[in-house]
């Protein structure tokens, strides 16, 4: 029985969504590297995805900076500089600042409630020792925190902005970015200083103790 037309409309966002999940997760494992010239054929391959959907994901990636096109060369995933993470933090922090200070004035007690809880708990685990989720769980904690707190913007605009941008912050040597050991009770305390902030409901001091974060974070990024 031959597809209607509806029905194949319907199927091709779901196959343009599935290829631009497949390809970040891939850029994220390290499968594709930042810097790496790619074909569409390559990225048939790597995806296992069809050929008409990689062709309808490119001017995606083009779009969001993940890949450009060279003259002569092909298509180049993003390439890491010191550029870009200035450009991303900078990024971070002008869009997070605006919107801690709306989440402090507007986010519910329950909300911020549930943040205390999961912060308290990977802390209280750090001190603890010997957990091996703990790295991959204080990741989720730290990025579930920043986007709840822009998504609670209910700008969809906003929001798809912030997670490519997220997706760039994890391209900047991923090793060096991301959590380890050593640094999860200091990041989870900047995080429980502006959740301080937020049960106050003191937007100012909201907004300095992210901004503290977030340059921290970058200051770590541009050293290593």
């Amino acid at each position: 029985m031959t597809p209607t037309r509806a029905a194949r409309e319907g199927a091709e966002p779901k196959l343009r969504e599935k290829a631009y999940q497949s390809f970040t997760e891939r850029l994220l494992a390290r499968e594709i590297k930042p810097g790496q010239f790619v074909s569409q054929r390559e990225l048939v391959e790597i995806t296992g995805l069809p050929l008409g959907a990689i062709r309808e994901l490119v001017p995606r990636l083009e779009a969001e900076g993940l890949i450009r096109t060279v003259p002569q060369r092909g298509m180049q995933v993003a390439h890491v500089d010191v550029d870009l993470i200035r450009n991303a933090f900078q990024f971070r922090l002008f869009l997070e600042k605006e919107a801690t200070a709306l989440f402090a004035a507007a986010a519910s007690d329950a909300l911020i409630a549930s943040m205390r809880d999961a912060h308290e708990g990977i802390v209280a685990r750090a001190r603890a020792g010997g957990d091996p989720d703990l790295v991959p769980d204080a990741e989720e904690v730290d990025r579930v925190m920043h986007q709840t707190i822009v998504d609670h913007l209910d700008n969809d605009i906003i929001s798809k902005a912030f997670r490519v941008n997220w997706i760039k912050i994890k391209l900047i040597r991923r090793d060096e970015t991301r959590l380890y050991q050593g640094m999860i009770l200091p990041v989870m305390g900047d995080h429980l200083r502006v959740i301080d902030a937020l049960e106050a409901r003191d937007p100012a001091a909201a907004v300095e103790a992210i901004a503290a974060h977030i340059t921290n974070a970058r200051n770590r990024a541009l050293d290593l």
